[in-house]
């Protein structure tokens, strides 16, 4: 049941102080039915103020958190073993965790959500409880930052029966948790790497795209991505250029009218954060822009442009996401929002 404007749902935030964890606190400031209540962090953090709450510590204090949230956002930034066994002990307490980390996304049990894609995936929720015995608690994760902008376009074009992609990505600096004041050597520069993201954008859309038989994920198959994962000098926005092979004929016009007509299934759930379009194409040559466009739909929309033949694929496009909000902070409200529309979340 979606709450009344008087009385907010009280969430936590682990991992409060840094970058990602700053932002869930902006985002939510004055969100309709989320209230942030509890802020936690590592344990030499605990015990700071943070506006006007005091920090807990994300290991210590699960209990006191545990009694105070009906569910927490977690944007912990530490060993990815350690992630898992805190976002574990917190869902074990009871607690709903909707990860924006990396640690859980290939467990067996636990749904990587784009809620416009794939909120059927929210069944192996029901199997996760009963694999270890929670009753409420559960956890659930948004993918990486990188394939936001053209995992949906696949998504979009799956009629079309997408073969193989190639994808280059023009990564914003805030993917880093950088600003051009703490990493002034990426002003006028490009760096060809990214530790990781390749293979992410590579392999998670496989099971984004998948499918659950019999409590059990089915990963996409007949789909080939290779990725190319650049850092580049800008804020924020994450830019992808994007050649597709397809296994069904396509033209111009019939891939421009599926990106028009895609059925978006969170239309008639009236989810604060989802945007009232979720893709928008440019018929302008130069769009879309980074700086103009990646604030499309309050920064959860995403954009597409340049479509046109290929000489090697078949067809190449150019997408746009904003890599905080969509594909980080916002991505993850808005999967709590339809966590608590579905009933996952009392």
């Amino acid at each position: 049941m979606v709450p009344k404007s008087d009385k907010k749902i009280p969430v936590g935030i682990l991992g409060a102080t840094g970058m990602v964890g700053q932002k869930f606190i902006s985002l939510l400031k004055d969100h309709p039915w989320f209230e942030v209540v509890c802020v936690a962090a590592s344990r030499k953090s605990a015990g700071k103020r943070l506006g006007s709450l005091t920090v807990y510590s994300v290991e210590d204090d699960i209990d006191i958190i545990a009694k105070k949230c009906r569910f927490v956002f977690s944007a912990i930034e530490a060993d990815r073993e350690f992630i898992k066994k805190i976002e574990e002990s917190y869902a074990a307490r009871g607690l709903p965790v909707v990860s924006n980390t990396s640690a859980h996304r290939w467990t067996e049990d636990v749904p990587m959500i784009i809620p416009e894609i794939n909120p059927e995936h929210l069944d192996i929720i029901a199997v996760q409880q009963k694999n270890r015995g929670w009753k409420s608690g559960f956890i659930v994760v948004k993918p990486n930052c990188s394939l936001q902008s053209y995992v949906p376009l696949l998504h979009a074009w799956k009629n079309f029966d997408p073969k193989s992609v190639i994808v280059s990505t023009y990564q914003a600096i805030s993917g880093a948790g950088k600003t051009f004041d703490t990493w002034p050597e990426m002003e006028n520069n490009v760096i060809p790497y990214i530790g990781g993201e390749e293979e992410k954008s590579e392999k998670e859309p496989a099971k984004i795209l998948g499918e659950i038989k019999k409590g059990k994920f089915i990963l996409k198959d007949g789909l080939k991505i290779s990725a190319n994962c650049i850092r580049v000098p800008v804020s924020d926005g994450h830019m992808a250029a994007i050649n597709v092979q397809f296994g069904k004929k396509a033209t111009k016009e019939r891939l421009i009218e599926a990106l028009k007509i895609f059925k978006n299934p969170l239309e008639e759930l009236d989810l604060p954060s989802a945007p009232k379009l979720f893709l928008t194409f440019f018929e302008e040559e130069n769009r879309p822009q980074t700086k103009l466009d990646r604030d499309l739909g309050d920064g959860m929309g995403i954009s597409i442009g340049r479509l046109r033949e290929d000489a090697v694929l078949g067809w190449k496009c150019v997408a746009l996401s904003h890599n905080t909000i969509r594909g980080a902070t916002g991505g993850s409200i808005l999967t709590a929002e339809l966590l608590v529309k579905k009933g996952y979340i009392k």
